[in-house]
């Protein structure tokens, strides 16, 4: 993404163009050397690393129970419901596996994956993958088209997810598979000059992609009893190829795949008008999993389910379910968001749907390696409460 009216939001040099590649993918397993300073040498995460990412997660899934009309009785110009109950919110909670996430969700992810080369092909058939395992049957969708770029022509393919296409409306959830291309270092280059080890991307973004499975799968027994309805609401998740420039950030070089997919899904028809206009609400998730996120609000059609996600917060805080220090600041600040940014959000909201970014990309702006913070878990524990929230599902969590 790039701030704006800043330049590009990092140094962006050309490397290689990835060529085809026979045989089985490899996915490089993050340690120390080439990996070194990426992920801590421990395999399994304490409780407190993850405190942050699994308080996002929650939100999220909170998020996704409480839109109105999301529910089996609810409709579409419902007041929204009222919070789940502590006991349901503590059922909710017991559906997050942090050792899934940090393990099975996010170490595969852990490796270069430049559009159209093996590290991306691997990444997309682990997201493929673990939707197809789950028990809610995902209608699952490439979007894949050749693009001209500083490199030539370029292969790109999103996945987009679907619980149940014959929704009225979507809840889009979304991030960017791909990582940014670094030019190996040249013979004359200073040492620390130019980067000297594979960039990996985590918070940008394999920790977004990760966060996105974890939702789907502390959701996957309330949407496979859904299967098959048509409910008001259903939930959509994007796994876009191409965010990142291949030369400096511009209009032409930069959100290739929600550039394509945008188009597409505008043109495409829906009984909401189009698959863009069914869009409820769009959350983009971004350099997630660093120290102290600052998320704010920037949109004002959104503006009233951003507090939502800070009074979830803060609630899951007050009952001592956010894993998160007292004295520790806010994921969602109410102060003034800092200013626009382009993202994949753009290419959607130009063609008119409403939308939150729980991006803070003004906190952390140089995600080279990995440096998880203590509360890192606790981001994906306020998601999923969120999002399970959003279409007024919370009885279903009452014991």
């Amino acid at each position: 993404m790039r701030p704006v009216p800043a330049g590009s939001r990092r140094s962006r040099a050309a490397g290689s163009s990835p060529g085809p590649v026979s045989g089985p993918l490899p996915v490089p397993v993050p340690g120390p050397g080439r990996f070194r300073g990426l992920l801590p040498r421990s395999p399994r995460p304490a409780r407190p690393l993850l405190a942050l990412l699994l308080l996002l997660a929650a939100a999220a899934s909170l998020l996704f129970l409480a839109w109105p009309g999301g529910g089996e009785s609810g409709t579409g110009g419902a007041a929204p419901p009222g919070p789940p109950s502590e006991r349901a919110l503590r059922t909710l909670l017991s559906h997050l596996d942090p050792a899934r996430l940090w393990g099975s969700l996010l170490r595969p992810l852990l490796h270069e994956r430049v559009p159209g080369g093996p590290g991306s092909r691997a990444a997309r058939q682990h997201v493929l993958s673990h939707l197809r395992s789950l028990g809610a049957p995902w209608h699952l969708e490439l979007d894949t088209f050749s693009a001209a770029t500083p490199r030539g022509q370029v292969t790109f393919s999103s996945v987009v997810a679907t619980a149940e296409p014959r929704g009225a409306k979507r809840l889009v959830l979304a991030c960017h598979l791909d990582t940014k291309v670094l030019a190996p270092p040249s013979p004359g280059d200073t040492p620390g000059d130019t980067p000297e080890v594979p960039f990996v991307g985590a918070t940008d973004a394999a920790v977004p992609c990760a966060l996105l499975l974890e939702v789907a799968t502390a959701l996957d027994a309330h949407l496979r009893d859904r299967a098959g309805q048509a409910p008001a609401l259903t939930l959509q998740l994007l796994f876009l190829d191409g965010e990142e420039a291949f030369g400096d950030w511009s209009v032409t070089d930069s959100l290739y795949g929600a550039r394509h997919l945008a188009a597409k899904m505008a043109a495409r028809g829906h009984p909401a008008g189009s698959e863009v206009t069914a869009m409820e609400l769009l959350v983009l998730l971004d350099l997630l999993g660093g120290p102290a996120p600052a998320i704010h609000s920037h949109f004002t059609r959104s503006h009233r389910w951003f507090l939502r996600l800070a009074a979830i917060e803060q609630r899951l805080r007050r009952l001592g379910l956010g894993h998160v220090a007292p004295q520790a600041p806010p994921m969602f600040r109410l102060s003034p968001a800092p200013g626009p940014v382009e993202d994949d959000h753009v290419p959607f909201l130009q063609r008119d749907p409403k939308f939150c970014v729980p991006d803070p990309k003004f906190c952390v702006l140089d995600t080279k390696f990995c440096v998880p913070d203590p509360k890192f878990g606790s981001h994906t524990l306020n998601f999923v409460s969120q999002t399970l929230n959003f279409v007024s599902l919370t009885p279903n969590f009452e014991p």
